[in-house]
């Protein structure tokens, strides 16, 4: 049985989601890849094992992770049942519903229907009672959002999930469900969303200001642009990189000359900074503390072991920042 480290809570830093009482660590651990078919039980318990034993606490997953969909949860179920048991009140585990997920039409979006079927199948698949977190995955145009709503408030009154939150959501439709999940007495306290130097949706759709304004929390997924914003594609595509090994995620065509100017330039201020660029790329999604946690993905412990330096220096000058908006942000 896998024991963790004593030492595990003496260098994370954990910050309260929003307004809420829930504290995330700095940087929580994403098993949208690398937890499906192919992967080995043994560099996944790796990976869990060398998260957690840097306090590493949230372990975030959704219904369709894998290949193939929900494989993920049953990896990691079995994980959690041989290895971390002891440990469940200390870890914050969430799973998500809104893309498909089975054939007809019940197995996507976000009717009721779906959306509490899905979350009891996941509960199955990790062998648990209970979520820490709930997320409904994407915003649906063609379900009241009354409905989806009412069924996120309806987990948390069953006891199958804790909180609630949602996930690819905008400023406008955020400000309408929080109204609504208010008068529900909900715990909605975080949202999900695509950020990155590269990519930010959240600041031109209002989502970032919403969830400030609203005392929300955000945790950033694809903080690294699938890898871009690391020094792996500095000096051409590597042989076992994402665009090489899973083009699904990542394409070969979006490492333009341009785009690749910008990477060097960022990892030359990175340098400058005592970071690597991935460092600093995830310094800079919590720079001003809007932002409660950054989702990294790994292949490899060392690769957790790199990302969690990144807390060690999250300030920056208004200079700097400047220079990294004159670099990456395309008018």
């Amino acid at each position: 049985m896998y024991k963790a480290s004593e030492t595990r809570y003496e260098s994370m830093p954990y910050f309260n989601s929003g307004k809420s009482g829930l504290k995330l660590p700095g940087v929580s651990f994403g098993l949208w890849h690398n937890f499906g078919v192919n992967a080995t039980t043994e560099n996944m318990k790796e990976l869990i094992f060398t998260a957690f034993d840097h306090g590493i606490t949230h372990f975030d997953l959704a219904n369709n992770y894998g290949p193939e969909p929900g494989r993920a949860e049953i990896n990691f179920g079995r994980i959690l049942r041989e290895d971390l048991s002891d440990y469940r009140d200390e870890l914050i585990i969430s799973t998500k519903a809104g893309y498909e997920m089975w054939e007809g039409p019940y197995g996507d979006w976000g009717s009721r229907k779906y959306l509490l079927s899905s979350l009891d199948q996941s509960l199955k698949r990790m062998g648990l009672e209970y979520v820490d977190i709930f997320y409904h995955h994407r915003m649906d145009p063609n379900t009241p959002l009354e409905e989806t709503m009412g069924a996120l408030a309806q987990a948390v009154q069953s006891g199958k999930a804790l909180y609630v939150g949602l996930s690819n959501y905008d400023g406008e439709t955020l400000k309408k469900a929080t109204a609504i999940l208010q008068e529900l007495h909900c715990p909605f306290i975080i949202n999900q969303n695509r950020y990155s130097i590269f990519d930010r949706t959240i600041e031109k759709n209002g989502l970032k200001n919403a969830a400030a304004e609203l005392g929300k929390g955000i945790i950033a997924f694809s903080p690294l642009a699938q890898g871009l914003l690391t020094d792996r594609y500095l000096n051409g595509i590597p042989a076992d990189s994402r665009i090489k090994t899973d083009a699904r995620f990542l394409q070969a065509s979006a490492l333009t000359q341009e785009k690749l100017s910008q990477i060097r330039q960022l990892n030359d201020l990175a340098a400058r900074r005592g970071q690597t660029l991935a460092e600093m790329a995830l310094a800079w999604i919590l720079k001003d503390h809007i932002v409660t946690s950054v989702l990294i993905g790994a292949s490899k412990p060392s690769q957790v072991l790199d990302n969690i330096k990144a807390l060690e220096n999250t300030g920056f000058s208004q200079e700097e920042l400047d220079l990294i908006d004159r670099i990456s942000v395309s008018e």
